[in-house]
């Protein structure tokens, strides 16, 4: 017997609504290796389900790993001077440059919380010129999306306006490295047709 779900599918490796969470196959919590396991269900503790990301990428547990691992290390990095909405922000905002619906939904739901603006991450995620946002946090926007969208026309320039704002070239790295990270992670969502939790949809749109 494999180590994967086939034929029915357990609310694991489907949302409420019936479809896939990816389509590739989606191990059972019982046949991740202890570390994966152990990590899960400490996230399903803390936050009352596990993100479909953990799941349809433990179909490769070593790459698994080293994604969760360099996403703490940029996101959660203590010496960062970007506060975690603003982390958020640049995840949601270069996630819709990227038509990532994964990410914009589930990185939005937590773009909320930290913000605790129930409009904003769908503002940022549309159009962050519009958003209810500082101007300094627009222009760490614009310096984000520049990147993802068009890498090759990044200039000097485009780093004196960011630095004009209020940024600093230590500051415009931890932009980057958010931009570029997420990067991929659009891409494997994308590739893995990765739907993002039910519950993402409602968190921190209506106060507690």
């Amino acid at each position: 017997m494999d180590s994967y779900h086939r034929g029915p599918f357990t609310p694991e490796t489907r949302g409420r609504m019936g479809q896939p969470i990816s389509r590739y196959p989606v191990p059972s919590l019982d046949a991740l290796p202890d570390d994966l396991r152990t990590m899960f269900v400490a996230v399903q503790e803390k936050a009352g389900f596990i993100p479909n990301v953990f799941l349809a990428l433990a179909h490769h547990p070593d790459e698994c790993r080293a994604f969760f691992a360099y996403h703490d290390a940029i996101m959660l990095r203590a010496a960062s001077t970007l506060t975690k909405a603003e982390r958020e922000m640049i995840v949601v905002a270069t996630s819709g440059v990227n038509h990532c619906t994964y990410c914009v939904v589930a990185h939005g739901a937590l773009l909320r919380i930290y913000a605790k603006q129930p409009l904003v991450a769908d503002q940022v995620a549309i159009d962050h010129r519009k958003a209810d946002i500082t101007p300094k946090q627009k222009a760490m926007l614009d310096f984000a999306v520049k990147l993802a969208r068009t890498p090759e026309a990044l200039t000097e320039a485009d780093r004196e306006v960011a630095k004009a704002a209020g940024w600093t070239e230590e500051d415009l790295w931890d932009i980057g490295a958010v931009t570029a990270f997420f990067g991929l992670s659009n891409r494997m969502a994308h590739l893995t047709e990765m739907r993002a939790n039910d519950e993402f949809h409602l968190m921190g749109r209506v106060p507690r």
